[in-house]
């Protein structure tokens, strides 16, 4: 009944979609792009899509629901989703005891893992019982504007074997696309190619510094393929976020695994956070300024407003002294005075006086520096 009910929704004309339906957000596995897509009933994380993209119809993976987007985290919530701790969740029936694994591996039986069975119900959650990503709320419906996209339909095993096959193909492609482009001697990167799902056509990324004629380039490719081609330059940031890699933290670029969104970074960011100007320590593998610079930023602006500004003066008992630094977060201010002196000071020792329009230290520490 389940099965007849998806069948009937993926061949539904796109005029009679409800105006009401459960949103997500639909990950794109080959450029990492995120989009906000609509099906008319509950997908769980992980389930596999044909959804619109920039370029056309493409495979896509629910990432989770997006009828939370815009609203603020209240206190005390709990539902906070985690990741699933064994990538793939066991049946009930073949579910194992952790004491039982330890006496299969002890006599030599195969591994529990290999008895793993699929459910063949593509909306049912997977991870039901998988305490790393059951906390989840009740995902709502909400009510859509005309312009929200339409998940097309969910994958079938017969797309999922395109896409592996497609996989394969692109390796191919991306010889053929260099050795063309070393024939034409054109300027240019080829970074990476793309077989749409939904779509016969072939896209190729690359990177140039200057602006590239690839006419003559996509008429080659075009009586090798025998299918539309697609050539888009991207910037190295793009690159980035296409190709992935590990960062200088040790983990994944962001703009692959956390985000899309390529947002502008200033050196103003660093200089905001007290950290070295030291192109080498700023700069991701692309070459430009850190993304994760832009992350704390906004916090720093704010936090800065409670303390006094760097380089103003403050009066500390008698004396006259220049605030040198001012660290957010271990809360201190560090001050320099006449012949050298130096004198790091709490957060809490200095407020704004209204009526003054400037900044001093507590009374109650003023009595207390002074009585030392």
């Amino acid at each position: 009944m389940k099965k007849d009910r998806l069948r009937a929704t993926e061949s539904a004309p796109a005029k009679n979609r409800p105006s009401s339906a459960y949103i997500y957000l639909v990950k794109n596995p080959s450029s990492n792009e995120i989009s906000v897509c609509a099906w008319d009933s509950v997908l769980y994380p992980g389930t596999s899509v044909v959804a619109p993209t920039r370029y056309g119809l493409d495979l896509g993976i629910i990432m989770g629901s997006a009828d939370k987007l815009g609203k603020g985290y209240q206190k005390g919530c709990d539902q906070i989703q985690g990741a699933c701790l064994h990538g793939r969740c066991l049946s009930k029936e073949e579910e194992v005891e952790k004491g039982d694994e330890d006496d299969l591996a002890a006599e030599g039986s195969p591994d529990p893992a290999d008895e793993i069975v699929w459910s063949d119900e593509p909306d049912e959650d997977p991870c039901g019982d998988c305490i790393g990503c059951s906390a989840r709320s009740e995902i709502e419906m909400v009510q859509l504007s005309g312009d929200t996209l339409w998940i097309d339909r969910l994958a079938t095993p017969s797309d999922m074997a395109r896409y592996e096959e497609f996989l394969v193909k692109e390796d191919e492609a991306m010889k053929i696309c260099r050795e063309k482009i070393a024939c034409h001697k054109l300027d240019m990167k080829l970074v990476t190619a793309h077989f749409l799902l939904g779509e016969p056509k072939i896209i190729f990324f690359f990177t140039a510094d200057v602006r590239v004629d690839f006419r003559e380039l996509v008429k080659d490719l075009v009586s090798v393929f025998r299918i539309r081609i697609e050539l888009r330059q991207i910037g190295v940031r793009d690159e980035s976020r296409v190709l992935g890699g590990l960062a200088v933290c040790g983990r994944d670029y962001c703009c692959h695994s956390v985000t899309d969104k390529l947002n502008p970074v200033s050196i103003k960011m660093a200089k905001e956070q007290n950290l070295s100007l030291n192109s080498m320590k700023i700069s991701g593998p692309c070459g430009r300024l850190l993304c994760c610079l832009s992350y704390e930023f906004d916090f720093y602006v704010e936090e800065k407003q409670k303390y006094p500004p760097e380089g103003s003066k403050l009066k500390v008992g008698f004396d006259l002294m220049k605030i040198t630094e001012v660290n957010i977060l271990s809360k201190k201010i560090s001050l320099s005075g006449a012949e050298g002196r130096m004198l790091t000071i709490p957060s809490s020792a200095v407020f704004f006086n209204e009526e003054a329009s400037r900044w001093e230290i507590t009374k109650e520490y003023a009595s207390e520096f002074l009585s030392n």
